[in-house]
């Protein structure tokens, strides 16, 4: 049963906290954050102890580490467990400034097994997709849809420190776009306006976009974001292919339809995107620990974090100069 770390004790440390501790598969040893009585009490619900860095990194005491710390740690916290040879799932980004994620992958890369938690790869749905998508099911895959689009625009001190929405939010899409098509994507052309707080504009970032990728063999791939809708959350994929059209529809938060004269009343959207996708986060975790035990590979790779990264920094450059932008794969990420 491998030993487990985590590192961060804030909203998503608390999620990764109650799956390492409910997990019949895992010794959850510890949390280490740098604000101490957070740690005591993250651990406490969650019967494990406060531990401090060092023992986070210890490898007799530690099999694992989970890091869930804020961005700006992640490189750094990286960095040590490879140096300890600790086998690490990690929050995305690695960092927000690519060429930084890159050096980091270029030393830590080799080490054992490292994970980055695109979690959205673990919706039942989507896997579902990736599985009739890839077996062929439609045929030649000519376009694919996409939606994200949350309840509420971020503090905009969470905007201000996020990288933009396409690093924050539509990365995830990025990630599966790819993984979905097993294309990466050449180029991307991306339009986005703002239409809830004008200091938005002030930041650089937008929060309504639509974003168009074109693949080597010619699939479009389109994806619209938003950060404020009036209707809850809402996520959904549409792939059209050659012989036919598969979709991950919306979720809702039930499946009761109210039948009543001249109209029909149904259930709404979940409140927000943590409600839409809190069981993914398990089932990452299950994969993880499940390829620790069986010796099998982990993933989404820190290269394929890199990947959805660099189509990322091509969307924002996009959104800057209103131009079709080339994605830029630094040589690292050729290898996965």
């Amino acid at each position: 049963m491998p030993r487990f770390a985590m590192l961060g004790a804030g909203f998503i440390g608390s999620v990764h906290a109650r799956n390492l501790a409910e997990h019949p598969a895992v010794d959850f040893v510890g949390i280490h954050d740098p604000d101490g009585a957070r740690a005591t009490d993250l651990a406490v619900r969650n019967g494990t102890r406060a531990i401090d860095v060092d023992e986070a990194f210890d490898p007799s005491s530690v099999d694992a580490v989970l890091i869930a710390s804020s961005t700006d740690t992640h490189a750094t916290h990286l960095r040590r467990a490879a140096a300890a040879g600790l086998p690490t799932l990690c929050e995305k980004p690695i960092d927000l400034d690519l060429g930084h994620a890159v050096e980091v992958v270029s030393e830590v890369g080799s080490t054992g097994p490292m994970m980055v938690d695109f979690n959205r790869r673990f919706d039942r749905d989507y896997a579902e997709l990736h599985r009739a998508v890839r077996s062929g099911e439609v045929g030649n895959v000519e376009l694919v849809s996409m939606t994200t689009r949350g309840p509420a625009l971020p503090p905009l001190e969470y905007i201000a420190v996020s990288g933009g929405q396409m690093r924050d939010q539509t990365v995830h899409f990025f990630d599966l776009a790819r993984w979905i098509t097993g294309e990466d994507p050449e180029s991307v052309f991306a339009a986005g306006s703002v239409f809830t707080d004008p200091r938005m504009t002030e930041l650089g970032d937008v929060d309504t976009s639509v974003v168009t990728l074109r693949m080597p063999g010619g699939t479009l791939v389109q994806i619209d974001s938003a950060r404020r809708i009036a209707y809850g959350y809402d996520e959904r994929i549409e792939v059209l292919g050659s012989e036919g059209l598969i979709e991950a529809g919306r979720q809702r938060v039930g499946s009761v339809t109210r039948y009543q004269p001249g109209r029909l009343v149904t259930d709404g959207m979940h409140a927000g995107w943590f409600e839409r996708v809190a069981p993914t986060y398990r089932k990452a975790l299950d994969h993880f620990v499940d390829a620790l035990e069986s010796g099998t590979p982990v993933g989404p790779t820190l290269n394929e974090a890199l990947k959805a990264q660099a189509i990322a920094e091509a969307a924002t450059r996009s959104l800057s100069t209103g131009d079709l932008e080339t994605v830029n794969y630094p040589a690292l990420a050729t290898a996965g």
